[in-house]
């Protein structure tokens, strides 16, 4: 996808061609409220070039959790 930044121009073979499409990461992390904003800070951190383009966080609840193989359920499913 692109945002803002309309992807670029590249020469190939003598010919211009624009590029739209410019490759994007998506990490959805689950993890304990009470390391929430930690967990932000570091992403944050982590991502920041200062350029356009360096992303978004949202946080959201999480209602329920399940790990299919063991039958863990909320943070038990979440955790390690």
């Amino acid at each position: 996808g692109y945002g803002r930044q309309r992807g670029k121009t590249e020469v190939y073979r003598g010919a211009e061609y624009e590029v739209k499409l410019l490759p994007k990461v998506k990490l959805e992390i689950a993890v304990p409220s009470d390391i929430v904003e930690t967990v932000i800070e570091a992403v944050a951190r982590t991502a920041n070039t200062g350029k356009i383009g360096d992303g978004k966080v949202f946080v959201m609840d999480l209602e329920q959790a399940l790990r299919i193989r063991t039958g863990d359920r909320d943070s038990a499913a979440i955790a390690g």
